[in-house]
């Protein structure tokens, strides 16, 4: 081998500072990137599947011709709308039992619109003074509505 061939392959000398640090600041601004386009990703889908937020508006317990009946009224204060698929009600969060009739919907899609939306769901059910229910509504998209209230 020539000298001058072995001077370049017996160099010990590493890259130069200036092409160091733009290799760092491209693989750092890499990583930013990647990161951002997973959170974009994350945020998107879970605001999708929480746009509907439904709360317990109001409960009244009241005797209509003779028929105990409670009235729950619900609003969504979320971006989408939702849709009540379930009614439970009980005497303990851990004993609640799905009301199949005797259940009406306002309105009757069942469907709380978004942005201040509300339905109102009268039960037919025999309430006693001074108990505390423990209703559960369950939406179509799986959103679980728990809350208590002792009946006048």
């Amino acid at each position: 081998m020539n000298s001058h061939l072995r001077k370049i392959l017996g160099s010990k000398k590493g890259i130069s500072p200036i092409l160091a640090t733009l290799l760092l600041i491209v693989i750092a601004v890499a990583a930013v990137i990647v990161t951002y386009a997973w959170v974009m990703t994350f945020t998107t889908t879970q605001t999708q599947q929480a746009g509907a937020v439904i709360t317990p508006a109001n409960t009244r317990f009241y005797n209509a011709s003779g028929t105990l009946k409670i009235e729950v009224t619900l609003i969504n204060s979320g971006s989408s709308d939702g849709k009540i698929v379930m009614v439970f009600i009980g005497l303990s969060s851990a004993s609640l039992q799905e009301q199949t009739t005797g259940v009406v919907y306002d309105p009757t899609t069942k469907i709380v619109s978004a942005n201040g939306g509300t339905i109102k769901i009268t039960l037919d059910y025999d309430w006693i003074s001074g108990t505390r229910y423990y209703f559960k509504f369950l939406t179509e998209a799986g959103q679980n509505i728990p809350f208590d209230r002792v009946a006048p």
